[in-house]
Parts: structure tokens; C-alpha cells; sequence
């Protein structure tokens, strides 16, 4: 069994770049100490603490569609519901190192792992 070090993704919306060119699927791969710990003395942190997870997802994604760099420009143009599904998906591959999630059926209370599939990923 291997280690995973980078999972795929799928926006639920999607960016949209400056040519109009819709980019959905991507790739994270697990942060670093030092990914958590060196944006906290980039400026804009400290000026406002709620732009670390900008910072902190630019560095963590290595791949968003067709485009060459991930940069914090380019999270911060992202719809609301993608930095949202950014941020779970973020704290589910680094605090338990797979993207499924695991759930019990209401009816029966088995238990297993389901690949999470939100909008736009059919």
C-alpha cells in the first residue's frame, strides 16, 4: 500500500479565468508544517487573519485545470461555495488522509466509506 500525497478535487462551481475558460478539477496535495506555519508572517495575515486560508490553499494546490500557476490571486477569485468545499476538503485529506467520508445508511446503520460527489461531479 502506497501513501497518498495528492488527491483530485472538482469544484462545485468551478474559476473562471480572465479568458473565460471554466476550471474544475484539480489537484491538492497534503500540507506541510511548513505550509501552516509560514504564511502566518506574510503581512497580509497579519493585517487580517482570515486571509491565511488564501495563502495556505495557493501553496497546497498543485493543479486547477489548465492553468500554470496557483497563486493567491487566483483563490481569491473563486465563488464562495468553491472555497467552501476547498477548506472541507482540506481539513478531511490532512486530518484523515483520504477524501471519502464515513458514513452509516439511515435504515440499515451499516457502516462505509463513500466518495464524496458534490455538485458538478458526476
Amino acid at each position: 500500500m502506497t501513501f497518498q500525497t495528492e488527491f483530485e478535487f472538482t469544484l462545485p462551481k468551478g474559476y473562471v479565468d480572465d479568458a473565460g475558460t471554466l476550471h474544475k478539477k484539480g489537484v491538492m496535495r497534503l500540507a506541510t508544517a511548513a505550509d501552516e506555519i509560514l504564511p502566518l508572517k506574510d503581512p497580509r495575515v497579519q493585517a487580517n487573519q482570515a486571509y491565511l486560508v488564501v495563502i495556505l490553499l495557493a501553496r497546497v494546490i498543485s493543479q486547477l485545470g489548465s492553468l500554470q500557476h496557483i497563486n493567491p490571486g487566483v483563490i481569491e477569485k473563486l465563488f464562495a461555495a468553491d472555497l467552501s468545499y476547498l477548506q472541507d476538503f482540506y481539513r478531511r485529506i490532512n486530518e484523515n488522509g483520504v477524501a471519502a467520508q464515513k458514513v452509516t445508511c439511515p435504515k440499515c446503520e451499516h457502516k462505509f466509506e463513500l466518495e464524496e460527489h458534490l455538485e458538478g461531479e458526476l
